[in-house]
């Protein structure tokens, strides 16, 4: 192990990112301390991305390697093979891709995008990479068909003109279809762009192309020329072959499908008006919406699928979107979520000539994806098994743990998977292709995602890949408004009031804590049994930002408050809540206060299985001014606290005795050392108390006792609750409200309050509470031993820390109180307070307290509970140390730079200054797999990571420059070298800085690629065989290739060879490996075509010995008889 030593830390002193950590002098003892992190084990990349594409505008299946691909908006790829196997690539330009084809079975895949350029996709390899580009400078690429076992992909455009490219050579043949020629006179106008292309199922030789227009032509590949031309007067918006090649369907703009049979150019052989209203008197039927898409499928059994999206009646305003399946005389009409953006049928063989056998249809909606059995009654759905409804209501916040409690996601499962649907399909998903990575991360991750609606979602995360364990719904605990008539005027954001802005859990003791944008705070237990709590557990707190010292009236601390209404609630104990009603409602001048934003329910709350509401805190409405959202938030299990904090102050909440221990302003908290020179925000007539709290719990101590700080002569006043509450005071506030930040300018976007280093105009005197950290810890410098202390940062970058005296554990911890006493100022940093973090002597983190989980609604005995309940100690540090006099490390870090506090002497013996020019959003201290570090990242995009103690810069890099709140609001951190924050509103990105994962990446992630042979060929049968009628051949090779086309225009586009490096080069050979295995099939079918003649002229010879030997027979017979014997 490496012993750390200060010369080198100054010679870092010339580091790219910032100054190096300035140690400070007469720290010689942290000359002792190992670093074993060196700038070697840190690597950054991306690992996988989770979720749902966002914003998808093509999709394409290959239906022997079972693999779906789907384009995007941005140029995205996202492709999806078995639940587990995913892959995220990215066109370099961000074009959209309009059109996805599949070299079926050939590991390849082709995009057209809408700079009018396409892309030949290596398949073969983990990471999939472009091996050709080709860019057409003068047409626009409207469609693209690849035939199957074809390397001639056919290109149509904007002009109406088709294009053929070799797929092998990505090179343009000579061979044009101009669109002219292909319509000669059966038009004046130009027909429009070419919608469809695809070649006769039975005849490759003949090509059908489609235009905007409603005209239809079937091309002569061969001769040249069009064989039919159809007319029809509406605009076409696709095509489909019947397998039998005999006829074909168009879907039109005006809701109507013609089939028309290939022979008969004059009319369509049928037309169909599906949801059209049919009038009596023979007239057409009411034009309805488009029908974008139609497929035509056949079955061996039975009567053919026909299925359409889109054509829907103008009457039906306000109905969803549709997709209709036609099967015989049933028409079954499946209504979406969201816009359909494209479908493809699945179906059980990939020969376009053979019956289709259709077994399923594959939905691409705008944000979700939809796989519907087409052979079961009812067309069921499939139950999606990849990670895409990551955004079924907005993400508003993330917290990501990696090697979490082993024990955690077998108990998360267990009751997550109660909530699951019914009624899905009984098959299994048939998008199964590929194989899972060799993962050799065995640790546990765990995502927790926060929601608009208020709902929590726990997600499987270990070895990169994503499933839901259990989904916890907030809002139940609240009354919802049936209409906006409803909508209680209290409420402080227009819409979503139950969004989740900050999550706190202690994944031991499974103690959940959310804080949500309407100022409330919910904490819960984990429990695997279900209960009916009657009433919700409810205390509610005025927490308010006042300068001026209040005196709070003269009252014991045993005292209960004087009721201003008859509503109040009683003084409750642990098994009596408080009553929902509030203290105070409205006064005569409409002026709200002691209200809150919401209102919990009254009636009784059936909790299932899982999180179980324990405490509902609600800050309330203040003499008019909102309250102002929760900035911060932690909890402590061991302690059995929660402490949350806004820009007026803090609050500690006992969640175990149902009391509040502390209610400070954020300026209450320095006592008469404050630092700061605050201007009042307006001048006030009369004021209410400060400590203002509905809820007492009786037999507590005095609240001297409790609260008062020995730092400071003038908080002599009793600063927290009990405290009276005296309507005359309330109603005494006539003066105008004080100006609160208006709606519209607070953050909408659920973000973390800024700091004054953010928002650097804002000179007012609030100070918002930014961090908090519970720990054993040195208070003060005299302090002889550890004491349970709660650590809190703020905006203006000052450290304070709050003691807590602990009753003793088991039974008196819920009948004696907890004692928190302010110990004022420790240390100040730069910008706000992001994170917090201790390390013992040796350098080790030092965890916070924690209880192991145990099951609260068991009928255990007491003694075991007590047993079960004994709070985990935290080491004491060890005695080498004691010697030095230096036990513990405080480890700060604020928006600008980061701190080693030595404990208790509170000298700091390493500075860093992470940014001068930037902001540091996120910072998290983190366990790597040989040491310690501070991870951040900042608003200009880089992510860094330091060394501990000594705050040595160890990974610098430029990676994403912040673009959107919602990177800020949703970017974390955690152990191993692992992070996350969500790329889009739908998808979640997984990145690592550990050298050691991305080192092992490679075998993690899945193969898309498999070997699988090829179904055979329909067998055609020996007449069709013998006298022709079956599927005819076409040598594109002669007819395409430069010797019978000649050489495309150099000028009509430019081709764009692959990335070179590794990738390239694995392309490349593999793409060697796709031209033998291509060789080979070829050879196949020619052994196989050779035998079939072998065959054919077997049983011609066979046929002639037996015509032969019948001939002799009836000679031989016939010899002797004489004529009129006949």
């Amino acid at each position: 192990m490496k012993k750390f030593n200060i010369r080198k830390v100054l010679d870092g002193l010339t580091a790219v990112s910032s100054p190096s950590p300035s140690p400070q002098l007469g720290a010689k003892e942290n000359e002792l301390i190992p670093e074993t992190l060196q700038s070697e084990h840190f690597q950054l990349c991306k690992t996988v991305r989770h979720g749902f594409p966002y914003q998808p505008s093509s999709m394409a299946f290959d239906p022997v390697q079972k693999i779906l691909a789907i384009g995007t908006q941005s140029g995205a790829l996202r492709l999806f093979g078995r639940p587990g196997v995913e892959c995220y690539c990215q066109h370099e330009t961000g074009a959209a891709v309009i059109q996805l084809q599949f070299l079926i079975n050939e590991g390849a895949l082709v995009s057209a995008l809408a700079d009018d350029s396409i892309h030949l996709w290596n398949l073969r390899q983990k990471r999939p990479a472009v091996l050709h580009s080709l860019k057409f400078n003068k047409e626009r690429i409207t469609f693209c068909h690849l035939p199957f076992q074809s390397k001639w992909l056919y290109i149509g455009s904007e002009r109406g003109n088709i294009h053929i490219v070799n797929v092998e050579s990505f090179t343009l043949s000579g061979y044009t279809i101009m669109w002219n020629k292909a319509i000669e006179l059966s038009s004046k106008a130009h027909p429009g762009p070419v919608v469809h292309i695809s070649d006769n199922p039975m005849d490759e030789g003949k090509l059908i192309i489609g235009f905007e227009s409603g005209i239809v032509v079937l091309w002569d590949l061969k001769s040249k020329r069009a064989d039919y031309r159809y007319t029809y007067d509406e605009a076409i918006h696709s095509v489909a072959w019947h397998h039998e090649g005999k006829q074909f369907i168009c879907s039109h703009s005006d809701g109507t499908l013609t089939i028309w049979n290939i022979k008969s150019p004059a009319k369509p052989a049928q037309t169909i008006t599906p949801h059209g209203k049919q009038p009596k008197d023979g007239k057409k039927p009411e034009p309805c919406k488009p029908i974008l898409k139609v497929e035509y499928k056949t079955t061996r059994a039975g009567d053919p699928f026909m299925i359409f999206s889109g054509g829907l009646s103008y009457d039906t305003v306000g109905r969803r979107p549709c997709l209709t399946v036609m099967h015989g005389k049933s028409t079954a009409v499946l209504e979406m979520d969201y816009p359909i953006v494209d479908f493809l049928t699945l179906c059980e063989t990939p020969y376009p000539n053979d019956f289709q056998e259709p077994y399923a249809v594959v939905v691409l909606l705008e944000k979700d994806l939809v796989v519907i059995d087409l052979a079961q009654n009812g067309y069921p759905i499939f139950e999606n098994p990849y990670p895409m409804m990551i955004h079924e209501s907005p993400v508003t916040c993330c917290e990501y743990l990696a090697d979490c409690p082993v024990d955690l996601i077998p108990a998360l499962y267990s009751v997550g998977s109660r909530q699951k649907r019914q009624g899905y399909s009984k098959k299994e998903w048939p998008i199964s292709g590929g194989n899972w990575g060799l993962g050799t991360q065995s640790y546990p991750e765990i995502i927790i995602t926060g929601h608009a609606d208020g709902s929590v979602k726990f997600w499987d995360a270990s070895a990169i890949m994503l499933q839901v364990l259990y989904k916890l719904k907030t809002a139940k605990v609240f009354e919802k408004a049936r209409c906006k008539e409803e909508k209680p005027s209290t409420e402080i954001v227009d819409e979503d009031p139950f969004a989740i802005q900050l999550l706190s859990w202690c994944p031991e003791s499974r103690m959940l804590c959310v804080a949500g944008v309407s100022a409330h705070v919910i904490i819960y237990r984990f429990s695997k049994q279900e209960i009916t709590t009657e009433v919700v557990q409810l205390l509610e707190i005025r927490l308010q930002y006042e300068l001026n010292d209040l005196e709070s009236p003269e009252g014991g601390g045993d005292q209960t408050p004087a009721p201003p209404t008859p509503s109040t609630s009683p003084s409750p104990q642990t098994t009596a809540p408080q009553t929902h009603t509030s203290t105070s409602s409205n006064s005569s001048d409409g002026i709200r206060d002691n209200i809150p934003c919401l209102k919990v329910r009254s009636s009784p709350l059936k909790q299932s299985p899982g999180y179980q509401v324990e405490l509902v805190v609600q800050l309330v409405w203040v003499s008019g001014e909102p309250p102002q959202q929760i900035s911060s938030l932690a909890i402590n299990s061991s302690y059995g606290l929660v402490v949350f904090g806004n820009s007026n102050g803090l609050a500690v909440v006992d969640y175990l005795q149902k009391t509040v221990l502390l209610n400070l302003g954020t300026v209450e908290l320095y006592g008469s050392n404050d630092p700061y020179q605050r201007q009042p925000r307006s001048p006030r007539k009369s004021r209410q108390p400060s400590g203002g709290l509905c809820d007492i719990n009786e037999g507590s101590a005095t609240s001297e006792d409790r609260c008062k700080s020995p730092t400071s002569a003038k908080m002599s006043r009793k600063l927290s609750l009990p405290t009276e509450l005296k309507p005359d005071l309330v109603l005494l506030s006539v003066c105008p409200p004080r100006g609160s930040i208006p709606l519209d300018n607070r953050d909408n976007s659920f973000s973390r309050s800024r700091s004054s280093s953010v928002t650097s105009i804002d000179k007012e005197a609030r100070e918002a509470i930014t961090s908090f950290y519970f720990c054993e810890t040195y208070n003060r410098k005299a302090d002889g031993g550890l004491t349970p202390s709660l650590w809190v940062g703020t905006s203006l970058g000052t450290v304070l820390a709050i003691s807590l005296n602990m009753p003793p554990a088991g039974e008196q911890r819920l009948l004696q109180p907890v004692i928190v006493s302010p110990c004022g100022t420790l240390v100040r940093l730069k910008g706000s307070i992001l994170r917090m973090a201790f390390l013992d002597s040796t350098g080790s983190l030092l965890p916070s307290a924690f209880e192991p989980w145990y099951e609260p609604n068991a009928p255990a005995n007491g003694e075991e509970r007590d047993k079960v309940r004994k709070r985990r100690p935290v080491s004491v540090s060890p005695s080498t140390s004691q010697e030095l006099n230096e036990n513990q490390y405080a480890v700060l870090c604020s928006e600008k730079q980061a701190k080693v506090i030595s404990l208790p002497s509170q000298t700091c013996v390493f500075k860093h200054n992470i940014t001068e020019t930037s902001f540091v959003l996120r910072a998290d201290v983190v366990q790597m797999n040989t040491g310690i570090c501070v991870a951040c990242f900042c608003a200009n995009g880089h992510i860094m990571t330091l060394s501990l103690p000594g705050l040595r810069p160890l990974l610098d890099v430029n990676y994403l420059p912040l673009t959107d709140m919602r990177i800020a609001r949703t970017f974390c951190f955690t152990n191993l070298g692992q992070a996350l924050y969500l790329t889009s509103p739908t998808e979640i990105q997984r990145i690592t800085y550990s050298q050691e994962v991305c080192e092992n990446l490679q075998e993690m992630l899945g193969e898309l690629f498999t070997p699988v042979e090829t179904p055979e060929a329909p067998n055609r049968g020996f007449f069709k065989g013998l006298f022709g009628g079956g599927a005819q051949s076409l040598d594109r090779e002669e007819l395409f290739g430069e010797s019978g086309a000649g050489k495309a225009p150099r000028s009509l586009a430019q081709h764009i060879p692959g990335p070179g490096g590794i990738e390239g080069m694995k392309g490349a050979a593999s793409g060697i490996v796709g031209d033998l295995a291509r060789a080979r099939i070829a050879l196949d079918e020619r052994g196989q075509k050779l035998s079939e003649v072998e065959e054919r002229t077997a049983a011609m010879m066979a046929s002639a010995d037996a015509f032969s030997k019948h001939a002799h027979e009836m000679m031989l017979k016939c010899k002797d008889k004489k004529w009129y014997q006949f």
